[in-house]
């Protein structure tokens, strides 16, 4: 298939993953000595992709060492198990709480039926592939990955997720995020200037340890940060601060939600009107609706990660 492989440099590249729209899901590719490996997966349908993404570079299926995840929500990893079937060489690598999902799926699977229901997660995800526990390598905190002459440092991340690590790039001081950064959709940069949101998608948001985790990855001085959603940006340290500026902003509009009986509207109409502010003093030209077409399935998910965790302060 034709499409386009994003060359960042220094080994990095980067593809559509084609994951329900244009620029919503990138998947990364970090090569060295002719040795590959994949940062995040999208769905089952990723492999036309992943496999034209190798024949640009002039590598085959056994060129991969790791298909890398930054945590398990199946925006990340639901391809993982067709990457495994496709790559002999390579090895799974996820966080220690991931890790056994990723053998048998059948209990994340379910999980995602219950916020989407069984029809639409079928549709989005398939029937997931499960990994056999053999290739599956556990990333603890500073597990250290070599691919072909560079390191790759993997360190915890939790805040969007309990099970999220973030990969350090010691070759080129990058960080690959995942979602603890944030998400930064490019229909919405202006002259090259990204907007950037927290992600507190369901159902382990916790905004303290995602500020300490975001904190982290800046005492590394990365010279760029490398988004599932979407791409390499930079400079990360002014970015970071942003990030964390709108972070203290959703934890106002959740603790507002507080009278509220359905706290899950009001928050998600918060956020909508925090987005909308947020993208004008950016200076989008698009429309409102154009601004929400784009945010509309985040706006719902970061509405109920941040009302199950005002629960827990509740029940706290």
């Amino acid at each position: 298939m034709t499409q386009t492989l994003i060359d960042y440099g220094g080994g990095i590249h980067a593809f559509d993953a084609g994951y329900f729209r244009p620029l919503m899901a990138a998947i990364h590719l970090i090569e060295s000595e002719g040795r590959v490996a994949f940062v995040d997966t999208a769905n089952y349908e990723v492999m036309p992709r992943a496999l034209a993404a190798l024949e640009s570079l002039g590598r085959g299926l056994d060129s991969v060492d790791y298909v890398i995840l930054t945590h398990i929500h199946l925006d990340h990893a639901g391809g993982a198990g067709v990457m495994m079937e496709a790559f002999p060489n390579a090895r799974l690598v996820v966080h220690p709480r991931g890790a056994r999902h990723m053998a048998e799926p059948s209990r994340l699977m379910a999980g995602v039926e219950g916020v989407y229901g069984r029809e639409r997660a079928r549709r989005m995800y398939g029937d997931l592939v499960p990994v056999p526990a053999n290739r599956i390598i556990e990333a603890h905190d500073t597990t250290l990955l070599q691919l072909g002459s560079r390191d790759l440092l993997c360190i915890d991340a939790p805040g969007h997720a309990r099970h999220h690590i973030a990969i350090v790039d010691r070759q080129t001081s990058g960080v690959f995020t995942g979602d603890t950064f944030g998400i930064s959709y490019r229909e919405l940069a202006v002259d090259g200037r990204p907007l950037i949101f927290p992600s507190s998608t369901p159902v382990q948001f916790d905004p303290d340890d995602l500020r300490a985790s975001i904190e982290r990855i800046l005492s590394f001085s990365p010279e760029a940060v490398y988004l599932t959603h979407f791409g390499r940006l930079a400079p990360p340290a002014e970015l970071g601060r942003e990030v964390l500026r709108l972070l203290d902003r959703y934890v106002d509009i959740a603790l507002a939600a507080a009278p509220f009986e359905d706290k899950v509207t009001a928050i998600r109409d918060g956020l909508t009107r925090l987005l909308l502010d947020e993208a004008r003093r950016h200076g989008t030209l698009l429309s409102d609706q154009a601004v929400l077409d784009i945010w509309h399935l985040d706006l719902e998910l970061n509405a109920q990660g941040l009302a199950v965790w005002l629960e827990s302060q509740a029940d706290g």
